[in-house]
């Protein structure tokens, strides 16, 4: 489903969408779009020390798909961080 979403990200990013969500946060930027990464963040933290595990699910699933809005935004791939988390994990 990352793959899935990604692409759909990167779709609304080459052809905004009216009334979609995702467009809209292209439209405003990236200082908007790193603003809801750093305010989902927020909430996953509130959520893991306060909330039950579906609130906890919830949030975490809004960080993702910001941070995967921010990635298209930076042109950061899946493929680039499975690539760099591969790269920490090599025998030295």
């Amino acid at each position: 489903m990352l793959n899935e979403l990604e692409a759909i990200i990167r779709d609304r990013q080459r052809q905004p969408v009216t009334g979609s969500y995702t467009s809209r946060l292209f439209e405003a930027g990236r200082g908007k779009i790193a603003q809801k990464v750093g305010e989902e963040a927020v909430e996953v933290l509130v959520a893991a020390l306060a909330q039950n595990r579906d609130d906890q699910i919830e949030e975490i699933s809004d960080l993702v798909y910001h941070l995967l809005v921010l990635m298209a935004d930076l042109d950061v791939s899946l493929d680039d961080v499975r690539g760099r988390l591969r790269e920490r994990h090599q025998p030295r």
